[in-house]
């Protein structure tokens, strides 16, 4: 037994990107405001009702959160939401999210998404949480939404697809939001392995990843000492990192080129700065984010 705390219980990792989106749903600001509306219908009902007090919800994370930690959950959710909404018009066969959390894309984009199959995965207590939740606010699962219950480190992810009804070599997007830095090396090439071996022609991957220089603790980037001692004190410890200058080598491993790859200050100029070049908001410096694509059929990797 590995003891890993989202085994028995909700990931509160989960839980805070969730009340990050609830709270930036609220936002007045063009810059903080995203789209996930649905948010906070996933969260306790006393906590929806502070969050909607004026500045309670940026109080919270001005006491608790690291610094650009929110910043980069706004900004990952953005980015994701666009490369979610490019498969859909372009009708892709499928979509899988690992590790999908309190997720609600397959709701807030229901009606673009009526061709396109939607996959969870996620330990079983976060998941069934999220269920829970989605019926305790009437919120209806739409008929294309399957659900996963998976133990990365543990259970066959191919199993587990295959069971469901995910096709090989279906055009495919594959999104691993906030996953991976809690994996083990080893699920992390399995997990990769079999997304290399499920990817038809044309299809995406989109994830996030955590530096690995802060997981030898050799840098000071922007808001890390806090969120390290965050992640610590949640029993989700970081496992896995990459370094920047080797994600093409990573990705081209299992049969992926790179599209589009940013980090801290990337998604600054993004998604935080006003029309005359000023940083309205600083993006937490430990991830990055990366789109990749398969431009030509599978062969198994030697």
């Amino acid at each position: 037994m590995s003891g890993k705390r989202i085994e028995v219980t909700t990931s509160r990792t989960a839980e805070w990107t969730c009340m990050c989106r609830a709270i930036s749903s609220l936002e007045k600001s063009r810059f903080y405001k995203s789209d996930d509306r649905l948010a906070l219908s996933l969260l306790p009902y006393l906590l929806m009702l502070l969050i909607r007090i004026p500045f309670a919800g940026r109080l919270m994370l001005r006491i608790f959160a690291a610094k650009g930690i929110y910043e980069y959950v706004i900004a990952r959710t953005k980015y994701i939401d666009t490369v979610f909404r490019q498969a859909l018009s372009e009708h892709f066969d499928q979509i899988l999210l690992f590790g999908a959390g309190f997720d609600t894309r397959a709701l807030r984009f229901d009606q673009q998404a009526l061709q396109t199959r939607i996959f969870e995965l996620d330990a079983p207590a976060t998941q069934q949480a999220k269920i829970r939740q989605f019926r305790k606010r009437h919120l209806g699962i739409p008929s294309n939404l399957v659900f996963i219950a998976i133990d990365f480190d543990r259970e066959s992810l191919s199993d587990k697809l295959d069971i469901a009804g995910f096709h090989r070599d279906r055009r495919s997007l594959f999104i691993l939001e906030g996953l991976l830095m809690y994996l083990e090396q080893e699920s992390v090439h399995k997990t990769f392995q079999t997304i290399e071996q499920y990817a038809g022609v044309g299809s995406r991957i989109v994830f996030d990843y955590l530096q690995a220089s802060v997981l030898r603790h050799e840098t000071a980037l922007y808001g890390q000492s806090k969120i390290a001692q965050s992640v610590r004190k949640a029993g989700e410890q970081w496992r896995f990192g990459i370094e920047p200058a080797k994600i093409a080598q990573f990705l081209t491993a299992y049969g992926f080129e790179i599209s589009d790859h940013r980090c801290a200050q990337d998604l600054e100029a993004m998604y935080f700065q006003d029309a005359d070049g000023r940083r309205v908001g600083r993006v937490n410096g430990t991830h990055c984010i990366v789109s990749a694509s398969r431009q030509s059929a599978w062969k198994p990797a030697k």
